[in-house]
């Protein structure tokens, strides 16, 4: 109010400017979650049959993947216990970390053996960033042995989380770990840098990471073992079923983790100008969403995750090739 009437909004000024960076925006156009987010805004909605989302990394949704009771329990007890509502420091709270390099530590008794990727970096004077995000989740012939243990050959820097193994992907926790018994990270104040950015970047929720120490140590072998077994029984669902569909490519069995990247022949699929047209119009005839590999860096190529429940998952790959078998050269 001013002298007994009301003021007129004042316009804002000319450089307030609030509209998004182009370049930026070219950026995350191409991010997973975006490109996933435009071809579900292009689904029919007068499709009533459910959506199979097969270009997703995140099975939680599905009773076959849910989390182990045991990461339930402690995260309540975290909640509960009162202890974790305050501020972290910035690289996390001391119990997570320590509990963290621990688990970790377990796997590291391998006896190393020659690694071309470790010999290579110490040639080239590099480190070593492996994302190990996925880690323990094969099923093939091939066991899992982490980078860590190449650290004496040139230093590692780990990345892993709690959001595959756990499958608790909306928990947004996971760590940086160094593996270097040379100390060139030390020497070269690499540790430091990384610590300066955490100052200012989002922490995980305090209590999630209250809750690592318990999740860590009482979730039972049984639940990891149940999880890889689904895996493996998807797995051979998708490579089976991807072999009789026309106008795909599947190079190679998956043996781990839970996509599978899948090839495109244009010259098969009429009507079809790319990946991104592919699963475009994959979505808006069968309600299934799969993701383009332009968003991953393979164009033309298609990433198909299996991670899902198996009957959703044989009902997927049947409107794939419903799909694919309609718009076939030979059936023009």
């Amino acid at each position: 109010m001013s002298n007994g009437t009301m003021n007129q909004l004042t316009p804002a000024p000319d450089a307030w400017n609030f509209a998004p960076d182009e370049a930026l925006l070219g950026l995350s156009a191409l991010s997973v979650r975006s490109v996933l987010g435009s071809i579900k805004a292009g689904m029919d909605p007068s499709d009533d049959r459910p959506v199979i989302p097969l270009g997703h990394g995140d099975p939680s949704a599905f009773p076959c993947f849910r989390t182990a009771p045991e990461a339930v329990e402690a995260v309540s007890a975290a909640l509960h216990s009162g202890e974790h509502n305050s501020y972290p420091t910035g690289v996390g709270l001391e119990p997570a970390r320590r509990s963290i390099a621990r688990h970790l530590s377990l796997d590291l008794p391998y006896e190393p053996s020659p690694d071309d990727v470790a010999e290579t970096a110490r040639k080239l004077g590099i480190f070593v960033i492996a994302d190990e995000v996925y880690a323990h989740l094969t099923f093939g012939k091939k066991r899992f042995v982490p980078m860590g243990v190449f650290g004496s050959v040139a230093p590692v820097l780990t990345l892993g989380s709690i959001s595959k193994r756990w499958v608790v992907p909306g928990w947004r926790l996971g760590w940086i770990v160094t593996n270097d018994p040379n100390g060139v990270f030390r020497r070269t104040k690499l540790v430091e840098s990384i610590k300066s950015y955490l100052d200012i970047s989002c922490d995980p929720a305090t209590f999630v990471q209250g809750a690592i120490p318990e999740l860590l140590e009482n979730t039972k072998q049984e639940f990891f073992d149940k999880t890889v077994d689904i895996l493996r029984q998807t797995a051979d669902i998708c490579w089976e079923k991807l072999k009789g569909i026309s106008g795909i490519t599947c190079p190679s069995k998956p043996e781990g983790s839970m996509f599978v990247m899948v090839k495109l022949d244009l010259s098969c699929l009429q009507d079809i100008k790319d990946d991104m047209d592919f699963c475009c119009k994959l979505a808006k005839e069968e309600s299934v969403v799969v993701l383009p590999g332009c968003a991953v860096g393979y164009k033309n190529w298609v990433r198909i995750t299996f991670a899902i429940g198996p009957s959703s998952l044989e009902d997927g790959l049947a409107r794939l090739k419903s799909f694919c078998s309609r718009h076939s050269e030979t059936n023009k």
